[in-house]
């Protein structure tokens, strides 16, 4: 989310740009001509008043679908008028091209795929876990980068909330939840927030034992995205490169190892116990 860093693809947020800032105070200066609060427009486009919030904070990127849905609402020139700022939109260093493609995909996709042996993915972190990270992360970030960082990666996670139809599939290795970084208390609170997603009917999380012989991710984390054309498409990142991947022979064999890997993992059930049984530890 070309070096998204410190938590796998859900990981380093975009700072706040020139552009971004400008494009929301055109949204906000569009809604206050319309005579609507943040809480009446994310009613009539279908969001959230928290995801418009951060759309003019400048800390949310705009999905494409922004100005069709406000159309009817702010009407046509307004519309027109977000549409063209929208494509005028740039996001600073942090985020390669290729990953602020993805980050649009993901906000509309159908269907999410995560495998990760790093770190949990940013959508599962809670507060405390993203800190734990970050505090770790070299070069060393400054007080501000760090918050607004964490700032970031929490908005992101509205997505959970967004999309109820969409369906979030996520493999994670035990040894994630075995290194206990941050400590015990960050790894408990960890735990209880994949606890409590894994109970959604939209949510799977799947933990990879510590001991399989029989392992199809040796070659890393990997991720994929069902668009809203029913497209597939992948992700994958290492240290200092990121690559958006749509050749279909190329997403395909990432549908294969994922599936593997969801089958090698235990059961929803058993993953469950797994997490309860680790926090028990304690």
């Amino acid at each position: 989310m070309g070096n998204v860093g410190d938590g796998g693809l859900y990981g380093r947020e975009p700072e706040v740009s020139d552009s971004l800032k400008t494009f929301g105070a055109v949204l906000k200066v569009l809604r206050d001509e319309a005579g609507l609060t943040q809480e009446q427009l994310a009613e009539q486009v279908g969001y959230s008043q928290h995801y418009i919030a951060g759309m003019e904070q400048g800390r949310r990127f705009p999905p494409k679908q922004l100005a069709g849905l406000s159309e009817r609402v702010l009407g046509e020139f307004a519309a027109r008028m977000l549409d063209a700022a929208r494509k005028s939109l740039t996001r600073k260093v942090g985020l390669s091209s290729k990953f602020q493609h993805w980050a649009a995909i993901e906000e509309d996709a159908l269907t999410l795929y995560a495998y990760e042996c790093r770190t949990v993915p940013g959508l599962l972190q809670p507060e405390s876990y993203i800190r734990a990270i970050l505090d770790t992360g070299l070069p060393p970030l400054t007080e501000e980068q760090i918050e607004r960082q964490v700032a970031g990666r929490l908005d992101r996670q509205i997505v959970l909330d967004d999309r109820p139809n969409t369906y979030f599939g996520f493999v994670l290795e035990q040894s994630l939840l075995e290194r206990r970084m941050g400590g015990a208390e960050v790894t408990r609170t960890l735990l209880d927030r994949l606890l409590a997603l894994g109970r959604r009917r939209n949510i799977e999380i799947l933990v990879m034992p510590l001991r399989k012989e029989n392992h199809a991710g040796p070659d890393g984390p990997l991720y994929l995205a069902e668009t809203s054309e029913h497209r597939w498409l992948g992700y994958s990142e290492g240290q200092l490169s990121s690559n958006l991947i749509s050749r279909p022979s190329d997403v395909g064999m990432l549908q294969q190892r994922y599936s593997r890997l969801s089958s090698q993992a235990l059961d929803r059930e058993a993953s469950g116990e797994l997490l309860e049984r680790i926090r028990g530890d304690l």
